[in-house]
């Protein structure tokens, strides 16, 4: 009977370690993962559903997945909590919201020829790298006093205007075969010439010597 007792004082920190270890800048944070995860189940119903009105949802997710973000960083500044953890949150909610839903959205609308699904994997590869190189930038400048100035290429949040351009798109009816551009047979793979508005928007976020200021 002895063997099989526990404290529950003692267990209890080790079950909410990562709870007690959050401020409240990272349920912020969390709201933009899950406007992006969100977004992203939105785009698998509409071509299931095929209703417009999953879409238009999915692609109003996106500005909502920004105001978080942007709210995020006013509130750690604000209460002074800026921590290893939230800038890693904040990095892995970006992908999810700027990098894999713009994509999913991407393909819903119809850029789904082999070539569309290359630039889109594109796209979010330099999503991925943009914010990593921005972490470790921003790592290598906390341990001094110097503040970072500027973004070397530009944000992930900046795929919020291809989503704008896709729900346009969709408001004039102008998806799956009807897209803008139309569609080329370019070898084995189709590529529809919208989906080039990713690799420009992937191309940019690694550029590194696009600097845009930072406010």
């Amino acid at each position: 009977m002895a063997a099989s007792q526990t404290n529950p004082g003692k267990a209890m920190p080790r079950h909410f370690s990562m709870i007690r270890g959050f401020h409240l800048a990272d349920f912020f944070t969390l709201g933009n993962a899950a406007c992006g995860v969100g977004g992203v189940l939105l785009a698998l119903a509409f071509m299931r559903s095929e209703s417009l009105a999953h879409f238009y949802w999915a692609a109003a997710l996106a500005p909502a997945a920004f105001v978080f973000d942007a709210v995020d960083g006013r509130v750690a500044r604000w209460r002074q909590t800026h921590s290893a953890l939230g800038r890693e949150l904040d990095s892995l909610a970006d992908v999810i919201s700027f990098g894999v839903m713009p994509a999913a959205l991407g393909f819903a609308a119809g850029l789904d020829g082999g070539w569309d699904c290359i630039i889109l994997a594109y796209f979010v590869c330099c999503g991925v790298s943009r914010l990593a190189r921005y972490n470790v930038t921003a790592e290598a400048l906390s341990e001094g006093s110097d503040k970072v100035k500027f973004f070397e290429g530009t944000p992930i949040p900046t795929s919020v205007v291809l989503v704008g351009v896709l729900a346009l798109a969709a408001w004039q009816q102008r998806m799956g075969d009807n897209l803008w551009g139309g569609a080329w047979q370019l070898g084995p793979w189709l590529l529809h010439p919208l989906v080039l508005m990713f690799a420009l928007s992937g191309t940019l976020m690694i550029s590194k010597t696009l600097r845009i200021p930072k406010f």
